[in-house]
């Protein structure tokens, strides 16, 4: 039961990703638990540019009003370039995971440091694939890790509550 696992819910625009973590922050899940991954840059406005103040980070384009939500009440962000993703913004504990990957030169298997991260919260290679190719296409994924019961329910609420693609459950072995 206190086996730790990862709710990995995949959205193919940055408002259902957002709404996903505005519904597991009313259900009154932890906030430090939850990751973003996005990549929303295949529009005709680019991102200018990011830059941390503190414990904030600031982003201007397209969706910076979307990012700088999200870095008001999750823990920790970034911004990486993933050969064959592309840019990437992260926040959430995902982010200290692939920054303890990289500096550890623990990136495992052919994996990228993206795919080290993920693989560190137990998802399996094949998952982590498919969602570096979903982000590939331009989808956000919403990730919370915590204990088995946990994560059952958060997976429930973005099942039932959020116009998701897919929503999956991993356990860590």
């Amino acid at each position: 039961m206190d086996t730790p696992n990862t709710c990995v819910a995949t959205y193919k625009t940055h408002h259902a990703a957002d709404d996903a973590v505005k519904q597991l922050q009313k259900s009154g899940f932890d906030m430090k638990k939850i990751s973003v991954v996005g990549n929303d840059y295949h529009t005709d406005e680019h991102v200018v540019g990011y830059y941390n103040t503190g414990d904030r980070m600031k982003a201007w384009g397209k969706i910076g009003a979307f990012w700088g939500g999200l870095w008001g009440i999750l823990v920790g962000a970034a911004f990486f370039v993933i050969p064959g993703i592309g840019p990437l913004v992260i926040a959430g504990p995902l982010t200290a995971a692939i920054v303890g990957g990289l500096e550890g030169a623990a990136v495992m298997g052919g994996l990228s440091a993206l795919g080290g991260g993920l693989a560190g919260m137990g998802i399996p290679k094949d998952s982590i694939v498919r969602y570096e190719n979903s982000l590939s296409a331009g989808s956000f994924l919403v990730l919370y890790n915590d204990v088995e019961n946990k994560v059952a329910e958060a997976s429930k609420v973005l099942m039932e509550n959020t116009e998701h693609d897919s929503v999956e459950t991993h356990t860590t072995n």
